[in-house]
């Protein structure tokens, strides 16, 4: 495999730096908010609902959970939720979009090593405005030679990225934390992966599945991509 790649592209969320605990704390937080509704677990179930119902239009992103947390609070309560949870909801949604990033163990130093011997790429999916102040906040971007933010992470998203790095599939390697969005897509398309599991995964990317597939490496932590390459 190391013969092979020229390009190596990382996942940011949840692969770079911390991302899934924050959302889920601000589920948590809407939770409590909607407590006289209903139970925790509803109230998630509902919000999840909603989430999938709007993913189509909203995208992914700290924006979409916020638009789709004002409309569930509304159906659960039967549009007689207080005016101060909608605050609330805006609110804390606004802290998050502006709280410092917090780079994952080993990342800094794995960019670092790889630099110089492989063209680095962040690709990352999600709100555009919001993913472009997380890479400025990350001082990571001077590490990559390109910084691609995709609306979704399916093979016709990889396909327009290796079209616009003129790479070919099997000299292309992405390292990501969601198998659905990171790893499947880009081992369809010929290409390599290497899954770097993280200890929250939202439920849209959970998979339950296991990858058998001759281009696909499982690593315990992000440094160990330095024993393969």
């Amino acid at each position: 495999m190391k013969d092979k790649i020229e390009f190596v592209a990382f996942d940011a969320d949840d692969t770079l730096w911390e991302n899934e605990l924050y959302f889920q704390e601000f589920e948590q937080e809407f939770c409590k908010l909607l407590s006289k509704y209903l139970p925790a677990a509803s109230i998630t179930e509902e919000l999840f609902n909603t989430e999938m119902k709007n993913l189509y239009m909203y995208g992914y992103g700290l924006k979409s959970m916020m638009l789709s947390m004002i409309e569930t609070a509304c159906r659960v309560s039967a549009h007689n939720v207080e005016i101060h949870c909608i605050e609330e909801i805006i609110r804390y949604g606004q802290e998050l979009l502006q709280r410092p990033i917090t780079l994952l163990d080993g990342v800094k130093e794995v960019l670092l090593q790889l630099q110089g011997k492989y063209k680095l790429v962040l690709a990352t999916k999600g709100d555009l405005f919001d993913q472009k102040r997380k890479v400025v906040s990350s001082g990571l971007q001077d590490y990559f030679c390109h910084i691609e933010i995709m609306s979704d992470k399916k093979c016709a998203d990889y396909q327009k990225l290796l079209a616009h790095l003129d790479c070919k599939s099997e000299n292309f390697l992405m390292v990501g934390n969601s198998a659905k969005s990171d790893i499947l897509p880009v081992l369809e398309l010929g290409g390599c992966a290497a899954h770097v599991p993280h200890h929250i995964t939202w439920a849209h990317e959970q998979f339950e599945g296991k990858i058998n597939h001759p281009n696909c490496i499982m690593l315990d932590n992000i440094s160990e991509i330095l024993t393969i390459l």
